[in-house]
């Protein structure tokens, strides 16, 4: 076992394994993909109080609407995979800890525009604002301290998409500038992620140890 985590975190054939996993439930489930998925863990883990296991997992195998499963239809290895995702990112985020998004990028043929670093994020972003929206909490919660990791995601959406972010918000958005490379963007995720941590679950300030006299 990791000495960083908890409990060790996925290895390469185990996201595959997820992957596959999330491909083969049947409709009219609709899960969200690998990236999307990630998105919405860290929107789970950023809430101010502690959302219940049963709570998220509802929409890991139907994101839109958290619908039950079919009689035999086993879960079981799903979310035993998502709840060692959900763990370790748990983990570096109250670390305060770099963490490595799960953005993909697409190959494309010399026919198709390649995807800029926004659109390339965007899915992750995505399952993050979905999280947001479900455990409203954090929104609502929601400080000055909040304001500008807030405007970085959402920023990444296209302007069409954010009818319902109010004007504060928006006015921030539009002054930020669109990431030049895919690793800039990725970078703006996790640090969005560890300055919404500082606001919505501040650490405790170090106790103050009283200093022994010397003995005489």
């Amino acid at each position: 076992m990791s000495d960083k985590f908890p409990v060790p975190p996925l290895n390469d054939t185990e996201i595959d394994e997820l992957q596959s996993l999330l491909e083969s439930l049947p409709a009219p489930l609709d899960p969200p993909d690998l990236s999307a998925l990630d998105g919405y863990l860290v929107g789970v883990l950023l809430q101010p109080v502690a959302v219940p296991n049963a709570q998220w997992q509802a929409f890991v195998h139907d994101f839109d609407s958290g619908r039950p499963v079919a009689p035999g239809v086993d879960l079981t290895r799903l979310h035993a995979l998502v709840r060692r995702r959900h763990a370790e990112l748990g983990a570096a985020i109250a670390a305060r800890r770099w963490f490595d998004p799960w953005v993909f990028e697409l190959e494309t043929d010399d026919r198709v525009e390649p995807l800029s670093p926004s659109q390339t994020v965007l899915p992750w972003v995505a399952g993050c604002a979905a999280a947001f929206e479900r455990f409203p909490l954090l929104l609502e919660r929601a400080g000055a301290e909040s304001r500008e990791p807030l405007a970085v995601l959402y920023a990444h959406f296209d302007p069409e998409d954010l009818e319902d972010v109010d004007e504060e918000l928006i006015a921030l958005i539009d002054e930020i500038a669109p990431p030049d490379t895919l690793e800039e963007a990725v970078e703006t995720l996790v640090r969005s992620t560890l300055l919404l941590a500082d606001a919505m679950q501040p650490r405790p300030a170090p106790t103050a140890r009283r200093g022994h006299r010397p003995r005489r």
